[in-house]
């Protein structure tokens, strides 16, 4: 945990790892975490006062004095600290911008919390349950089933875009509304809904993230990326693998193989067989070969007018039209079949 300037931290002096000779008594500092004198994750810079009538008039409305102690309620920003270190030219140590509306977590008992200073966190959490007239100002919202000490764990990265100006008061985590998580549960229900729930594919529809009380990850963002840089990604499920949008569904890969002994395009309900390409193509080509043997035969046909045979003009031009056309399809019917989609 790296502190800004103006953060008050516990130096440990020991001595120097260089040992030169036994007489060596040189001290090395080592720093821990940032003192949180305002208990606050963004940043415990101490403002130099040691009166609180001194601050300065537009700083003054910031702090609180509460049991004999300070608390931070910032208005706007900034509040005059100053949290960069500007004295070298190295411009990463000028980067850190205060923000009045970074709220801490509220913790529950039991709790381990990592936060950092920007709505990023990590809660190792539990089933926190409170009696129906609880007083309890803030709850959180997996606590509605389970029992109490069931584990959950909780990766934020961002609050609430929509989160209040009032930064000094705490929040919890919201899956809907964070910028991106990661949930993993044991028997709590979360109230999270996927983008499509319809599930008009399946039979028996599996039960909606929101109402399921038994272990399950939840990760949502805006955007999800999984890649396998040198192997690849597996997706498996017991009961079944169900991918939905409301948009489209790509596939896009060089070969694309799917094995089942009931696959059905179009709807759950489908009953029409898939023709196989290959043999379709096979028995066309003897139907349009015999329909060419009955043109062939057909231009045979003659009239006998006064007992003198003269051939059928019209049967003619019928059976050179047909086959003309019957040559021409057989040429190409082999054209129908995909070079890319083949059938068991």
């Amino acid at each position: 945990m790296y502190p800004l300037i103006n953060e008050i931290v516990l130096l440990a002096g020991i001595p120097s790892k260089f040992v030169e000779d036994e007489q060596n008594t040189d001290t090395v500092y080592y720093y821990f975490p940032p003192t949180g004198i305002w208990n606050h994750p963004h940043h415990n810079a101490y403002p130099a006062i040691t009166d609180y009538s001194k601050l300065q008039e537009e700083q003054s409305n910031d702090y609180e004095s509460v049991n004999g102690a300070y608390v931070r309620r910032i208005d706007e920003d900034p509040t005059g600290i100053n949290l960069n270190f500007t004295k070298y030219a190295n411009p990463s140590q000028d980067t850190f911008v205060e923000k009045a509306d970074i709220h801490p977590l509220l913790s529950f008992n039991g709790d381990v919390i990592y936060e950092g200073r920007w709505g990023n966190s990590l809660r190792f959490g539990s089933t926190i349950s409170t009696p129906p007239n609880s007083q309890l100002l803030i709850n959180n919202n997996w606590s509605v089933t389970g029992s109490n000490g069931d584990p959950i764990t909780i990766l934020r990265n961002g609050q609430p875009t929509n989160s209040t100006d009032e930064g000094w008061i705490p929040i919890t985590e919201d899956t809907s509304k964070d910028l991106s998580s990661i949930y993993l549960t044991s028997y709590q229900k979360i109230p999270f809904s996927i983008a499509n729930e319809n599930f008009v594919s399946y039979t028996t529809p599996p039960t909606t993230p929101a109402q399921f009380t038994h272990p399950q990850i939840i990760i949502n963002s805006d955007r999800i990326i999984l890649n396998a840089k040198s192997d690849s990604i597996l997706i498996s499920g017991q009961n079944s693998v169900g991918l939905s949008s409301n948009n489209s569904i790509n596939l896009e890969a060089k070969q694309i193989y799917l094995d089942g002994t009931d696959i059905r395009l179009g709807s759950k309900n489908a009953s029409q067989s898939a023709l196989k390409g290959d043999i379709t193509v096979e028995y066309l080509k003897i139907l349009i070969n015999e329909l060419k043997n009955i043109t062939e035969a057909l231009k045979t046909v003659q009239n006998w007018p006064n007992g003198t045979p003269v051939p059928n003009s019209t049967m003619l031009t019928v059976a050179n039209s047909a086959q003309n056309v019957l040559n021409s399809v057989y040429n190409n019917i082999d054209s129908i079949k995909s070079s890319f989609i083949k059938l068991t």
